[in-house]
């Protein structure tokens, strides 16, 4: 992979990362109810999540669903069905009180398998395989990309999460805090749009 493809990618990693979708969207609320500390496992799992979803596109699947639309169609929709529950399940969420047990972030494994019914992580992992890779070293390539996504994304998405968590402190009235998970559950279910056309 040369330098100006890095780069290029890079580019395309910031913007794929840091634009609103289910993932920013579920890290920025997440802070706001839990604090950063309670959802880092919520990040490194998008990114390790993300990375087992290259590997395995770069290595055929992506191939498969080109073959058969119809299982990508399916994973959209499981995936948009799942979205919901997660807007339901954020539109619900409440402050957090000493004793609480229901309430809890997203932890890692359910982060990284919601990558899988993810269309957004879909999209990308699709596009960056077939755009990023070197044709005449292919792997070489897509394990740079790979870790790229899996670790190096970290930092971008943080942010997100940081955000919430700073916003915290300013939504600590239980009024303002439902508000608040209503329109973060409607953002996620707006999210979904494009990726459904």
């Amino acid at each position: 992979m040369t330098i100006d493809v890095f780069i290029t990618l890079l580019g395309f990693m910031l913007v794929a990362t840091t634009t609103p979708g289910p993932n920013n969207v579920m890290l920025f609320a997440s802070g706001v109810n839990f604090g950063l500390r309670a959802t880092i496992p919520h990040i490194v799992g998008i990114a390790n999540g993300m990375g087992l979803l290259l590997l395995c596109v770069g290595f055929g699947l992506g191939q498969v669903l080109e073959t058969f639309p119809l299982v990508f169609t399916a994973i959209k929709v499981f995936g948009a069905l799942y979205m919901l529950y997660l807007a339901w399940r954020i539109a619900n969420s409440g402050p957090l009180h000493v004793g609480e047990g229901n309430a809890r972030p997203m932890n890692y494994f359910e982060a990284a398998l919601f990558q899988w019914v993810n269309p957004k992580s879909w999209l990308v992992a699709v596009v960056v395989s077939s755009t990023y890779t070197a044709q005449d070293n292919y792997y070489a390539s897509l394990m740079v990309i790979i870790a790229m996504f899996a670790v190096g994304n970290i930092p971008f998405i943080s942010t997100w999460a940081i955000f919430g968590t700073a916003l915290k402190r300013f939504l600590c009235d239980p009024k303002k805090l439902r508000v608040f998970n209503i329109v973060m559950a409607i953002a996620l279910v707006i999210s979904l749009w494009p990726m459904l056309r």
